[in-house]
């Protein structure tokens, strides 16, 4: 992974975790969510022909499941130049508003941070 430089250990890992999910599972995306007491959540992208997810709604779908109240950051590693608005959403709706998303490159580094909404 590529280093970026001044990124939190704990991002760091969410990011390496990401990166790793979407690399195990050869899909175009992995993600991974932090909840309130530290606990990760990875996922990659679900294409099934009844049920499509990114990566990352998967991710907090898990978290939710699992009985997650809210997030204190996500990561995404994936080729697109931006998170959709309803992956953004879902982090908000659970982390709230301002939650970090941290959208990284297939090689791990972190394009940018994005508050959710």
């Amino acid at each position: 992974m590529t280093e970026t430089p001044d990124l939190d250990p704990e991002d760091r890992k969410i990011v390496t975790l990401a990166r790793s999910a979407r690399a195990r599972n050869g899909v175009p995306e992995g993600a991974a969510v932090r909840d309130e007491t530290g606990r990760t959540y990875v996922a990659g992208t679900v294409a099934l022909d009844s049920l499509r997810l990114s990566a990352l709604r998967t991710a907090v779908a898990m978290a939710v499941a699992s009985g997650a109240t809210s997030l204190e950051a996500a990561a995404v590693v994936t080729a697109a130049e931006s998170a959709s608005a309803e992956d953004l959403a879902a982090v908000g709706d659970l982390g709230g508003t301002g939650t970090p998303v941290l959208l990284a490159a297939p090689d791990g580094t972190v394009r940018e941070t994005v508050p959710a909404p």
